[in-house]
């Protein structure tokens, strides 16, 4: 019984790891989309607008609140940009995002 008990704290152990990876990268992702961006609207501050973007992805479960607020932050700089353009940024980061943490 032993055995089975070690094998579900080994899984359990490993989901945990995972998930803090994920959230890292996820964190990661969003500090470059961030930077990115700032760049794009003129922000001063870089460093600080790219926490902001990281602070915005705790609002909800999933993308959809950091979308939202860089596209809001977009159209109040009147700076063209769109869902599906800042969606394919946010994924090619995420490879990069991921690169940067996992080494990989």
């Amino acid at each position: 019984m032993s055995s089975f008990n070690d094998r579900e704290k080994g899984f359990e152990a490993k989901f945990r790891t995972d998930e803090e990876t994920r959230f890292k990268i996820e964190v990661r992702r969003n500090k470059l989309l961030g930077a990115w961006a700032a760049g794009l609207l003129g922000k001063a501050d870089a460093d600080a607008y790219a926490a902001e973007v990281v602070a915005s992805d705790f609002d909800e479960p999933g993308d959809d609140d950091v979308l939202r607020k860089v596209l809001g932050d977009f159209e109040s700089a009147k700076v063209p940009m769109d869902r599906a353009t800042l969606r394919s940024k946010m994924d090619e980061l995420l490879a990069e995002a991921h690169r940067q943490v996992t080494g990989k």
